[in-house]
């Protein structure tokens, strides 16, 4: 069986802005599947981002085309080796434009921030302690306070 690939569509209001931004995060457009229309980012070989203009993405569904920068109908998570290739991603992202709409979540297992592409499209990167990904994050918080030295008053 072959792997599964997974396309992500979503709609851009300017194609060539949105192009910019993602190769600004490291990714590659394939020319292939990108025309005046749509673009397709690669995040790996089977991973996709559409970036489809509005009204072209508009003729793949009956629903309404969401505003992403006043609606959220999804979010996407990206996994990071560490936290600080997490902040290396947002630095790039928002000097290319994107925004960062809210302040980075630590949970101690966990470090997140997300960024706004320049549209308000939601992506998530995301660095886990891989403990906490085995065992869980309660087991893994509850191994971390075990672990931290206590101090005896007199």
């Amino acid at each position: 069986m072959t792997a599964t690939s997974i396309f992500v569509n979503f709609p851009t209001t300017d194609l060539d802005r949105a192009k910019a931004f993602y190769e600004a995060l490291g990714f590659s457009i394939n020319p292939n599947f990108t025309d005046d229309n749509a673009a397709c980012v690669v995040l790996s070989d089977t991973i996709y981002f559409m970036v489809l203009k509005r009204e072209y993405l508009a003729t793949f569904t009956d629903k309404q085309i969401i505003d992403p920068k006043t609606h959220a109908q999804m979010s996407i998570a990206l996994s990071r080796d560490s936290r600080d290739e997490v902040d290396e991603v947002l630095a790039k992202g928002l000097a290319a434009g994107g925004t960062e709409p809210r302040e980075a979540q630590d949970y101690g297992f966990m470090y997140a921030r997300d960024l706004d592409d320049p549209d308000g499209n939601n992506l998530s990167f995301v660095f886990m302690e891989a403990a906490a990904a085995e065992s869980g994050p309660e087991a893994y918080l509850a191994e971390q306070a075990a672990a931290e030295p206590t101090t005896a008053t007199a």
